[in-house]
């Protein structure tokens, strides 16, 4: 139905965008992926996936239209939905999800909050054949660029595990892994890279 939104960042707060289209502002829950490359006051164009519930209407949103065809892929797969999928891609990066499903490696996908062994084994069957068209390189900016954020009240370290809360980490897991990250790094889009980094460890 909405294939794509373009406008004008006008807030952030992981991992939602609020989008300023011509007036009308449209909350949209993003992956970190994408989430990490957007600023407030950036003109942006996000590819977006409708979905429609009894209780809710949700926008998803990613900076290319690729990660959007692997986000709606995933959704394909059996005990997958949306908020799982959000977490896969924000966890790994599409070369980062490719490859495990093409190796047979379910430990990497187990280690995405939410996934266990039941569903990593799913996915590597049902999305083997579907990503082969997908596993050529390709610079479309999945995995997390260096991108400075510009966040709205929270400081840094807060936004950071709140995001990572978002993936369905703990709030320990969240606050250990920021914990260590914050050492080295002072922007909130570098801390959660980060911490997501040492957690896939």
């Amino acid at each position: 139905m909405i294939g794509c939104l373009i406008g004008e960042v006008f807030a952030l707060e992981a991992p939602t965008v609020l989008l300023n289209v011509n007036g009308v502002g449209y909350e949209i829950d993003t992956p970190l992926s994408t989430f990490c490359q957007l600023q407030k006051g950036q003109r942006v164009t996000l590819w977006t996936h409708l979905v429609v519930r009894e209780d809710a209407q949700q926008l998803f949103g990613f900076i290319d239209a690729q990660e959007k065809l692997v986000f709606r892929t995933l959704l394909k797969v059996n005990g997958v939905g949306p908020k799982m999928a959000l977490g896969i891609l924000s966890t790994l990066s599409i070369d980062l999800l490719i490859h495990p499903i093409e190796h047979d490696d379910i430990n990497t996908l187990i280690k995405v909050p939410g996934v266990g062994k039941k569903t990593a084994e799913r996915l590597m069957i049902e999305l083997r054949d579907r990503f082969k068209a997908l596993s050529t390189p390709s610079g479309t900016g999945s995995a997390m660029a260096p991108a400075q954020i510009q966040f709205s009240a929270n400081s840094p370290v807060a936004e950071a595990e709140a995001a990572l809360q978002s993936l369905g980490y703990k709030p320990a897991e969240a606050q250990k892994a920021v914990a260590a990250a914050k050492a080295n790094h002072t922007e909130a889009a570098d801390i959660i890279r980060a911490a997501l980094k040492s957690m896939m460890k």
